[in-house]
């Protein structure tokens, strides 16, 4: 007969839905849908380039920066000179987004599956480092290019028909979120966290 006493459960170790409630969670969770949305934005730009083309020149032709006016007209001559009419201009500023996005959306896609496999391994370096890179260039294309140049520099604010300030900003925001999350001190980065039990 085996006298041996029975194995005691570790009082420490985590049970599956503390690891489904963790911050490694909800952070995988946020940098995949970063990565799915900036992903759909560089194929949508990629597929349809004629649309959000569209948008790129009217914000950088500054020919509806009237507060609604008909376009071409009202336009304030203090600020007209930053405005660009040269087609070829727009298409490569056009292009230099979509660039842009697709890098960011690549390495996002990787944060993502660096994250889901820091998940079984406790080990997140690498994946924080990618999620935070791809998530960076997501904010400065949001807040940098769309809000700070496109909202101030080229007067978007003041148009009504193409305005991308507040989708700009709730973009920016989900980034930024993921990303402050990413680098809060927590013991669940770590692979000294406890085991997960049943």
């Amino acid at each position: 007969m085996d006298d041996a006493a029975p194995p005691v459960p570790d009082p420490h170790a985590r049970r599956w839905w503390q690891v489904i409630g963790s911050l490694p969670m909800a952070v995988t969770v946020l940098v995949a849908v970063n990565a799915g949305y900036i992903l759909l934005v560089a194929l949508g730009n990629i597929t349809d380039y004629g649309t959000n083309l569209a948008f790129v020149q009217h914000v950088l032709a500054m020919d509806t920066t009237n507060f609604g006016g008909r376009p071409g007209t009202g336009l304030d001559p203090d600020i007209m000179w930053r405005a660009i009419t040269s087609p070829a201009v727009w298409n490569i500023a056009y292009v230099a987004i979509i660039v842009w996005e697709s890098a960011a959306a690549i390495l996002l896609v990787l944060a993502t599956a660096l994250m889901i496999a820091g998940m079984v391994r406790r080990e997140f370096r690498a994946a924080r480092a990618v999620s935070s890179i791809g998530l960076i260039m997501v904010v400065a294309l949001f807040f940098g290019a769309f809000v700070a140049i496109g909202g101030e520099w080229f007067g978007m604010w003041r148009s009504t028909q193409w305005n991308g300030l507040d989708t700009a900003f709730r973009n920016g925001m989900l980034a930024a979120v993921a990303l402050i999350l990413i680098h809060v001190p927590v013991a669940g980065w770590s692979r000294r966290s406890a085991p997960v039990r049943s």
